[in-house]
């Protein structure tokens, strides 16, 4: 007999620079290549979603729900889970049918992942409607989830402060994705992009709240004239206010690039040509382009916070606030060196490993 794994897959039409859409894909493709012996995936995906039978090859079948995603997961936030039905639920977000069922006689199990707690901490930065869509999928979860899924301890401990999950959290690491490196059409990608000579990336998804101003504060005056800044993640409308913070920090305009989210191909020749990264992310997150430049083995820069400190571990230079601007100048200094540490701690995370221990969670359920 055969052991089914549905998995949620919520956003595959999402466009290509979504973190969370692009980790929906990778843990289902990766939970098929590992799957053990007896056991398939098969999918749940919203109405009108895109053809996952090509972006997920191997799948043993696709449940398409009634509703398109909107009205779907409006419907689950009420906790009406239309025509999914039951069996091994596990969701790569909040978006699960969440509602009661019984894991000891009838063996279903619901299991979601959070990947970060932007809709309790930064509030303002998000919408309305997510905030609240988040935050009653998260007290579903506490009352009917059989276990919730976050990327580092950091994000267990901040929920056993907050929310009665007790032994039902369970640590998985997300990782870059599959085959992240330069393109071949990597210099015609480097000129359209104009990249500078050198630079230094931050990313903009850490800001305002988290403080990319001190990471442009870390950067501005090193290493002479040549150094510029490359900002990825600038929403259109936030471009202003960043180049107005940049100023504010010491960045002279020469010095200063601005871009736009970008899909996984622009985001590693970015990276890969970069001197470094520098990751000011102080929300309770993982960390996705930290994670990207060690897979890429680009040095890393970055605030001492739990999440960081887990993450990178001795991949990359930790400082507090203040001895930021030290450690960006240590780095630039032996840029080589620090390339071996993030290349040999960017070995430590990918998505086979990760779905190795989904399959053991839903195992030990």
């Amino acid at each position: 007999m055969t052991a089914t794994l549905r998995v949620v897959i919520d956003q595959a039409s999402a466009q290509s620079f979504s973190d969370q859409a692009t980790a929906g894909l990778e843990t289902a493709r990766a939970l098929i290549r590992m799957a053990p012996d007896g056991c398939d995936v098969a999918a749940i995906v919203p109405g009108g979603e895109a053809d996952l039978t090509t972006l997920v090859p191997g799948l043993s079948g696709v449940r398409v729900a009634s509703l398109a995603r909107r009205e779907l997961l409006a419907a689950w936030q009420l906790g009406v889970a239309p025509s999914i039905g039951g069996g091994f639920i596990h969701s790569t977000t909040l978006a699960a049918p969440l509602v009661r069922h019984d894991r000891v006689n009838d063996g279903d199990q619901s299991v979601v992942t959070l990947w970060d707690l932007r809709a309790w901490e930064a509030a303002s930065e998000v919408a309305r409607t997510a905030v609240t869509w988040n935050r009653g999928m998260l007290k579903r979860a506490v009352k009917h989830a059989d276990a919730i899924v976050v990327p580092t301890f950091a994000h267990a401990a901040r929920l056993d402060e907050e929310w009665s999950f007790g032994d039902r959290v369970r640590v998985v690491a997300g990782a870059a994705p599959s085959g992240f490196r330069e393109p071949t059409d990597a210099d015609a990608r480097a000129r359209d992009l104009v990249l500078p000579e050198r630079y230094v990336v931050t990313d903009a998804t850490t800001a305002p709240s988290d403080g990319l101003g001190k990471a442009l504060a870390a950067v501005s005056g090193q290493a002479g004239d040549d150094l510029a800044v490359l900002i990825i993640g600038v929403p259109a409308d936030q471009e202003a206010a960043v180049r107005e913070l940049a100023s504010a920090a010491g960045v002279p305009e020469r010095h200063l690039q601005v871009r736009p989210e970008l899909d996984a191909a622009d985001r590693a020749v970015v990276l890969a040509r970069s001197e470094l990264l520098i990751s000011t992310l102080t929300r309770t997150a993982w960390p996705w382009r930290v994670v990207e430049a060690l897979a890429l083995g680009v040095p890393v820069v970055a605030l001492d916070t739990p999440a960081h400190r887990e993450v990178i571990a001795d991949g990359g230079v930790l400082a507090e606030e203040r001895d930021l601007a030290d450690a960006v100048a240590e780095v630039l200094a032996d840029t080589e060196r620090y390339g071996v540490l993030s290349d040999d701690r960017g070995r430590a995370y990918s998505w086979d490993s990760s779905a190795e221990r989904i399959w053991q969670l839903h195992a030990e359920l």
